[in-house]
Formats: C-alpha cells, sequence, structure tokens
C-alpha cells in the first residue's frame, strides 16, 4: 500500500490531524512510526466506546507500524478532570491494577498481541520523584491551564479545581517523551492533553507527535458519549446476545456511525450497503451484519450465529414488525415505573391499564414477557415494548 493509500486508510473516521502535512511527511519517509493511544483503567471493562481508539490502532498495526497500547496505572490515580465540572476521586492503586489486568485481556481481541506493545505510565513516571514533577509543571502556566474548555467553565463558575488536576495533561505529555510517540490518537475531547504531549516533545528535542483525534462514539440513546454511568454502554465483555441486542436497538441513522467507526468493513463496502439501503433494502438486514461482526470479534462466529438466531426467533416468534413508532421518554435519575412507560408511550391510556395488561399477561419487553408491575427502565435504555398483539412502539429513554 503507498503512502496515499495507508493516508485515506488512517483518515478514515478521523476528526482531526494535526498537522496532516507531518503526518504525510512521515508516511513518505516509509519507516515505521510509534502510534500511541492511552486508556486510564478507571473501570473493570472496556465498551465500544473505547474501541474506536483501539481499531484505529490495529488500522496503524496492519500497515507494518508499531502500535503502543498505554495503560494509565500513574495517570488513573490522578484522575483524568477532561469534561468534568468537579474533582474526580482518585482510586486507589490495588483498583487500578486490577482493571488493567482486564484491559490486558479484552485488548488483544482487536489487537495482534505479537505485534502489540503494552506500557505502563507509571514505569517512568514515579522515578521523577517530587522534584521531577515540580521540574514538569514549571514546563506550563497556570493561564495555558485555564485555556482549557472545562478548567474555564468550572473556574468561571466558581467550582473548586484541585492543583493535582493541572498535573494530569503534563503527566499525560510526559508518557508521550517516554514513548518517544510519533502518533498519539485520543478523543476530540483530548485535543488539549495531545498539544501538551507535543510541546514537552519539543522541549525535549524530540519531533513533535501527530495528533489524530477521533469522535466520542454516541450510546445505545443516540444522544450522549457512550458511558456506563449513563447505562448506554455495549460492553465489549457482556453476554454475546446482550452486545447483539443492543446493536439492534439503536437507530438506523445511528448504525451507520457504528459501522464507519467500528466496523472492520471497507468503506466502500460500506457504500455499497448505503446503496442498497437507499434502493430499498431494509435496514434492519445492514443492522444484523454489523451485530454479528461486533460479537463474532469478542466472542467468535459461532457465538454471533447463536445470538443472531436467538434473536430471530425471538423477534419472528412475538410478530414483531421491522417498523413501528419510536417514542422518547425522559426517565429520570432514579428510572421509571414500566406501567408509567407504557402510558407515557402511549401503548395504554392509562397506569390503571398498563398494570391491568401485565397482570393479564399482555405485555412484552423485546418480546420476553413481563409479570411483575416492579419492572422499571433506566436512562439509557432502549426497548421495543408490544401491549397485546399489536400495540408496538420503540422507546428510548433519556
Amino acid at each position: 500500500m503507498d503512502s496515499e493509500e495507508a493516508l485515506q486508510r488512517i483518515k478514515r473516521g478521523c476528526e482531526e490531524i494535526l498537522l496532516e502535512s507531518e503526518l504525510v511527511e512521515r508516511l513518505a519517509e516509509g519507516r515505521v512510526l510509534r502510534i500511541k493511544a492511552g486508556f486510564d483503567p478507571t473501570a473493570p471493562d472496556l465498551h465500544l466506546g473505547h474501541t474506536v481508539l483501539i481499531n484505529k490502532l490495529r488500522h496503524f498495526q496492519e500497515l507494518g507500524h508499531h502500535a503502543m497500547f498505554l495503560i494509565g496505572d500513574f495517570t488513573g490515580m490522578i484522575g483524568d478532570p477532561t469534561g468534568k465540572n468537579a474533582t474526580r476521586p482518585a482510586l486507589t492503586r490495588e483498583q487500578i491494577l486490577a482493571n488493567a489486568q482486564t484491559y490486558r485481556e479484552q485488548v488483544f481481541k482487536i489487537l495482534d498481541p505479537d505485534k502489540t506493545e503494552i506500557c505502563f505510565n507509571s514505569v517512568w513516571t514515579e522515578p521523577l520523584g517530587a522534584a521531577g514533577m515540580i521540574r514538569l509543571a514549571a514546563r506550563h502556566t497556570v493561564a495555558r491551564m485555564l485555556e482549557r474548555d472545562d478548567f474555564a467553565k468550572r473556574y468561571a463558575a466558581g467550582q473548586a479545581i484541585a492543583i493535582h488536576e493541572f498535573l494530569y495533561p503534563l503527566c499525560q505529555g510526559w508518557d508521550s517523551v517516554a514513548m518517544r510517540a510519533d502518533v498519539e490518537l485520543g478523543g476530540t475531547d483530548q485535543k488539549f492533553n495531545l498539544l501538551v504531549g507535543r510541546e514537552l516533545q519539543k522541549h525535549h528535542h524530540q519531533r513533535p507527535q501527530v495528533i489524530m483525534t477521533m469522535p466520542l462514539l454516541e450510546g445505545t440513546d443516540g444522544v450522549n458519549k457512550m458511558s456506563k454511568s449513563l447505562g448506554n454502554y455495549i460492553g465489549i465483555s457482556e453476554p454475546a446476545a446482550e452486545i447483539f441486542g443492543k446493536i439492534m436497538s439503536i437507530s438506523d441513522e445511528l448504525m451507520w456511525r457504528y459501522h464507519e467507526l467500528l466496523s472492520f468493513r471497507s468503506a466502500a463496502e460500506i457504500a455499497a450497503l448505503r446503496g442498497e439501503v437507499a434502493q430499498g433494502r431494509n435496514p434492519r438486514e445492514v443492522k444484523v451484519l454489523l451485530a454479528r461482526e461486533i460479537v463474532a470479534r469478542f466472542h467468535g462466529l459461532a457465538a454471533a450465529e447463536s445470538a443472531s438466531a436467538d434473536f430471530e426467533m425471538r423477534f419472528r416468534a412475538h410478530g414483531i414488525p421491522d417498523a413501528m413508532p419510536e417514542v422518547v421518554i425522559a426517565a429520570g435519575d432514579g428510572g421509571m415505573p414500566i406501567a408509567n412507560v407504557l402510558r407515557q408511550a402511549g401503548l395504554t391510556a392509562s397506569t390503571s391499564e398498563a398494570l391491568r395488561m401485565i397482570a393479564q399477561g399482555g405485555v412484552r419487553i423485546d418480546g420476553e414477557k413481563i409479570e411483575s408491575r416492579e419492572v422499571s427502565l433506566k436512562a439509557g435504555d432502549r426497548k421495543v415494548l408490544q401491549v397485546g398483539r399489536r400495540r408496538f412502539a420503540r422507546v428510548v429513554l433519556r
């Protein structure tokens, strides 16, 4: 693959490259580039939102470049303040190490273990000590830190910003120096931190890294960034049937974004699928292709086939139609009882009717009959609700 073809593959789904001219120059040199992507092990499971970066790391790997998967076992104890409106609680060393182990196990479902370098930033950050950390802090000013959007908003609102939060971008930048990164991948919300890495590399007489930012993948609600705390995530370690069902629950519009950022199909193949849908192919069939691909990646082909067959059996057996109204409901922090959901979705005239239908066995969620009035749905849920034989609605809770 020549440098232009490689560039087009690398750019797929990418939000911004700083600077693209530098990336073009490095690709044209024909040498192996050192590609960095960092993840703080703040939770035990990776979800599909995390894999947007890991997939891009794989693209570079397949082009012959050196993939460096960085586990932030040191920075994880600081807590990334990006996008936070309050100081983030730090995790213990034990929590970080336990989560890091699960990351190592999960990431090799995407990356080639024989061609991936797993790095831990405690290796070079802990030896800095207090004196080294002070010297690192001297490389940036408070004014520059307050240029960060989240810091600026919190400062203007009079919300607390702990001093240690200013150290996070510096430590992330120091990672780039220690790893001698040619390219660093990050979400669009990480742009400030990635730029700090460039500046620190210049200060240490290194060729500054190229920055590539990737979009933040929306969760199953189609609105918010995929997040475990919002309940709109698809975990890569979840059961095959759960992953399959969640992917099938996303909207037809969001499906194309998932194809672009998560699928290993070529851009030409995806364009062909778009064309087929435009010509009348049922988008549900294309969504099944995506769900099967993702499940096979993390659980194997046999599991993907089984999940697909189970999904089809449940939905076809209960006569669930492909087309139905979609209703968005505000669930609130505590979730919403199913009877209230049915009423707000227009599937019953009242909560009392909803309760009566539940008692009679006439209510199903994703094809499964419910028998308890205590069932509730929470923000991030996207479910097909059925009342009786002919009343259906796809309900999204936010």
